[in-house]
């Protein structure tokens, strides 16, 4: 198995220099460091000299790829490459593009525990619900229970959760008043703010969730070991979480696994519509700003992320299944 996350972490690093050269070449072919700084400073009519300062307090005033000399004898020792995108992988985040904006390294820290609490209970809750719901409606299969369950889940499925998130704010926090509509705070007062979003990001995501492990899960106790469970006399309560649940877990841990890089770099919509200063809304800000700098950053936080779980799943496999050997 070492061998094994030895070579998976090797290609890791491979597909990690490909994203970071193509969003090197992508940023810097769409926009020069001068257009932007035009658009980070208020557009066209800017002078030269106010475009040359920008440039030099971020380091975009070095040459992009190579080192070049400048009035004859000074040269510079580093590229934009290196300053912006190499070192990356140092977790050097540099500093924004914005005027407003500060180090990013700074703000991924203290806004990462903001998406952190969002996510955290999300993703466990997500798992048991989901799971919960499907085993219930596979007990009660071909009944009034699991066809009303699985009405549920299609229109749950099918409703968009920009319509939770509004019709939540206006019943929870205009007409009943539990939960704020918005904002943050420190300490244990954060509860009041982070259950009606994870509420509403829970109840958007289980009828897809629910539906699928439904339908693995039915697949499963057709099977000829379900059926010698039964034979033994076991209830089927029993043979449901004890066999099934556990016969099931490789295309749990696939599914919910491949949720998990998104619940922790925080959820856009959810996020920006409640005034969560987690990672998602850091994102929204600087797409609206244009600030290529922290889109940069956070594109390379992503890829690295999705590396690093999808290697945790392989793992995980082999927990779930000891037949599964990983070579």
């Amino acid at each position: 198995m070492i061998s094994y996350i030895i070579r998976r972490l090797g290609y890791g690093v491979l597909i990690l220099l490909g994203v970071n050269l193509a969003t090197f070449f992508l940023f810097f072919t769409v926009n020069t460091p001068d257009d932007m700084a035009r658009l980070n400073i208020g557009g066209k009519h800017v002078t030269q000299e106010l475009i040359e300062k920008w440039k030099a307090e971020r380091g975009y005033d070095k040459p992009l790829y190579v080192n070049e000399a400048k009035h004859g004898s000074e040269r510079y020792t580093e590229t934009i490459f290196w300053e912006r995108s190499v070192s990356l992988f140092e977790l050097n985040f540099g500093r924004a593009d914005a005027e407003s904006a500060g180090d990013i390294g700074h703000e991924v820290a203290s806004r990462m525990w903001v998406s952190l609490q969002l996510a955290v209970p999300l993703f466990i809750l997500q798992v048991i619900a989901s799971t919960g719901f499907a085993l219930v409606l596979v007990m009660f299969r071909n009944t009034r229970l699991d066809f009303w369950g699985v009405v549920a889940c299609v229109a749950m499925l099918s409703i968009s959760s920009l319509f939770y998130i509004i019709v939540g704010q206006f019943v929870f926090s205009r007409m009943l008043r539990v939960a704020p509509i918005s904002g943050y705070v420190g300490g244990f007062d954060v509860l009041k703010f982070l259950l009606l979003p994870i509420a509403l990001s829970l109840l958007s995501r289980l009828g897809g969730e629910a539906r699928l492990y439904r339908a693995m899960f039915l697949e499963e106790i057709s099977k000829d070991y379900v059926r010698t469970a039964r034979a033994k006399g076991l209830a089927e309560i029993t043979v449901l979480f004890r066999h099934v649940l556990r016969n099931a877990l490789i295309p749990i841990i696939t599914s919910a696994g491949s949720y998990l890089p998104y619940v922790f770099l925080g959820s856009l919509v959810f996020e920006s519509f409640f005034g969560l200063p987690g990672l998602g809304a850091y994102v929204i800000e600087a797409i609206t700003k244009q600030d290529f700098a922290i889109v940069r950053t956070m594109v390379f936080l992503g890829s690295l992320l999705y590396i690093a779980t999808y290697i945790l799943i392989d793992v995980a496999y082999t927990w779930a299944d000891p037949r599964v050997r990983l070579a």
